[in-house]
């Protein structure tokens, strides 16, 4: 295990798939690491977990030479900062501050959320937060609402300290992903695969992804469930706005049950099933999502 460690989170091998420039920006006295590539329209990405930026690099690269691609690393994730338990609070509420500020702060306006995974909820809180700044959603296998099941691999990983051991201790989380995640094994080859691993090389760097696991809100009293309700009960308001729904039918976690979900809000969407594509639907078929994505943003 440790010489894979070693061996995966080398730069050399995934550092050519990732030629961007690091910006950084101070939130609550935390570094938030985010790509700012290209000029024009903003199109803002927003990861889920266990990503970072890295997962958009297909994307950043297609899209950067007509348009200002914003990418966010959320604080302990990627190549921001990792604060102990004790100076973050690794809650939904804390995610969606967090981008807020960065939006406020880099001025972003008329904005394209593209999100995925955990990025739906946390862009769409965002997008709740400040209507005004935002002017399409291009929503990747994600939800921004309530859930009323959850896959058992999931609950296995909220199953108090063997689940912490497993997905802060030994990596299990992040590891599982890039088999279960993706349809096409052939693309995870070790680049991505190190790519995809390397900010989460060491427990205190694994915390935010069983942050994010813990914080799946299932019942009111959970500390986060009132967060995404807010922002389950502000999605109407952009039922006018350009909507794309693009989504990896194989996926197990972010089902098709949850596409059709957001047509309840988003009855007028553009939906794009690909019905071969997995969870980590960018990995899977960028080359399709990247004309999809262009056409989307052309009106």
């Amino acid at each position: 295990m440790a010489r894979q460690d070693h061996e995966n989170h080398s730069p050399g091998i995934w550092r050519a798939l990732y030629p961007f420039e690091s910006h950084f920006l101070s939130i609550g006295g935390r570094r938030m690491h985010y790509l700012d590539e290209g000029v024009g329209p903003v199109v803002l990405m927003v990861h889920g977990n266990p990503t970072w930026s890295f997962y958009w690099r297909e994307l950043v690269k297609a899209l950067r030479g007509r348009y200002r691609v914003v990418v966010p690393d959320h604080i302990g994730c990627g190549l921001s900062d990792k604060p102990p338990l004790a100076d973050y609070g690794y809650r939904l509420a804390d995610r969606i501050g967090d981008l807020g500020e960065l939006i406020e702060r880099l001025d972003l306006a008329d904005v394209t959320l593209v999100a995925h995974d955990w990025g739906g909820a946390i862009g769409m809180g965002a997008a709740v937060a400040a209507p005004e700044r935002f002017r399409r959603f291009a929503l990747l296998n994600t939800a921004a609402f309530r859930a009323t099941t959850m896959p058992w691999r999931i609950r296995l990983c909220r199953m108090g300290p063997p689940a912490r051991l497993a997905v802060q201790g030994l990596n299990l989380f992040a590891r599982a992903a890039i088999r279960m995640a993706v349809c096409r094994h052939e693309r995870m080859t070790p680049a991505v695969r190190a790519g995809l691993l390397a900010p989460y090389d060491s427990w205190s760097h694994r915390l935010a992804i069983h942050q994010f696991v813990l914080d799946i809100p299932m019942t009111p009293e959970h500390p986060s469930y009132q967060t995404l309700l807010d922002v389950e009960r502000g999605l109407g308001q952009f039922r006018g706005r350009p909507v794309s729904l693009i989504w990896g039918m194989k996926d197990w976690c972010f089902t098709p049950a949850f596409l059709e979900r957001f047509l309840d809000f988003f009855p007028d969407a553009k939906v794009h099933r690909l019905e071969d594509a997995g969870h980590y639907v960018v990995e899977d078929a960028h080359e399709r999502i990247v004309p999809l994505l262009e056409a989307f943003l052309s009106y």
